[in-house]
């Protein structure tokens, strides 16, 4: 037996205990090896089955309890640190906000599955006012279900699994280092993507005060709100005036969009990603006058600008232009590009 194994078997336990406490408070270190190993070593009779699922179960309801504490009572801010460390930061709260709202508390035994959604999940259900208890109840199930997923699959495939530590060992710290390397490379680089992409649109931003001036000064600039028909469903206030449209729908109305008017993009990553990758995309589209508004609609709900309730009436995308025949007396649509 290799000292390393030998090492693993003598202090398993707490450093199991500590990988899975790490990934749940959403560290990028993936604890799922640990827990095949930690199967595949209880196979061979050298650890308890049942004493590492119990602790790898509780130390999944520490973390998560601690995030959905906090989601509870600070939540904005909670999601905006989430989402300023998230190596995707604007799929983590839109993916989350839309698996929530779809399917409740039946989101939170799936969401440690799925990558992004682990850290998210918890201080989501604070937010949405989730009773404590009820939150314990699924999220000890889903990581029961988490935990003794991987720990089943190392159990029956053990033999398996003991070849490739074998084979790791005989390569050494080569093999951890390469695969330390790999992943300090992929982090920088998507820290590298998402400064790169913010930077190029950090001059473009518009504050909520400068948009709420254009609304006021008449220059009628075309607001799009860009946020899922769940994250809507969710919260279900707009910017006055502002059109819902899905950003994975914007690209077949992106004719319909005018090139001599402002037009604003929000939604709801304090980080403005998406609207600012959205804006990109359409600049290099030829549309000059393309702002991400800074900070999202958190911001402009702060400030105490005007807002408007959604409600499944307002179209979910952009109406066409009227026709020039339309005279004075017709009606435009609600919320259309007029």
């Amino acid at each position: 037996m290799s000292a390393s194994a030998q090492f693993f078997i003598n202090h398993g336990l707490t450093f199991i205990f500590v990988a899975v406490f790490l990934e749940q408070m959403g560290l990028p270190l993936p604890a799922f090896p640990w827990l095949l190993a930690a199967g595949a070593l209880a196979f061979d009779g050298k650890m308890s089955f049942s004493v590492v699922l119990f602790l790898t179960v509780f130390a999944c309801l520490i973390a998560d309890f601690f995030w959905f504490y906090l989601g509870l009572f600070q939540g904005g801010r909670v999601l905006g640190l989430l989402c300023r460390i998230s190596l995707e930061p604007d799929t983590c709260v839109r993916r989350t906000m839309n698996v929530f709202t779809r399917y409740g508390l039946r989101g939170i035994l799936i969401a440690k599955f799925v990558p992004g959604l682990s850290t998210v999940v918890p201080p989501l259900a604070g937010m949405s006012n989730v009773k404590p208890d009820q939150f314990l109840l699924f999220d000890g199930l889903g990581s029961l279900f988490y935990c003794g997923s991987f720990m089943l699959v190392g159990y029956f495939f053990s033999h398996q699994i003991t070849q490739i530590g074998a084979a790791v060992a005989h390569f050494g710290g080569s093999a951890f280092t390469v695969v330390a390397a790999v992943a300090i490379l992929y982090i920088a680089y998507k820290y590298w993507q998402r400064q790169r992409l913010l930077h190029e649109l950090r001059a473009r931003r518009i504050t909520a005060a400068e948009l709420f001036q254009k609304v006021e000064a008449g220059e009628n600039p075309v607001i799009l709100d860009l946020r899922s028909r769940e994250e809507l469903v969710q919260n279900p206030t707009m910017i006055q005036g502002a059109i819902h449209i899905d950003f994975s729908e914007l690209e077949k109305h992106r004719d319909r969009l005018p090139r001599d008017r402002d037009i604003v993009l929000y939604c709801s990553c304090p980080n403005e990603i998406t609207s600012a990758k959205v804006a990109l995309a359409l600049r290099r589209q030829g549309f000059t006058r393309v702002h991400p508004l800074l900070g999202g609609i958190d911001t402009w709900r702060q400030s105490s600008y005007p807002l408007e309730s959604w409600t499944t009436t307002v179209i979910t995308s952009i109406d066409p232009a009227p026709d020039k025949t339309t005279t004075a007396t017709d009606n435009p649509p609600k919320n259309a590009i007029p």
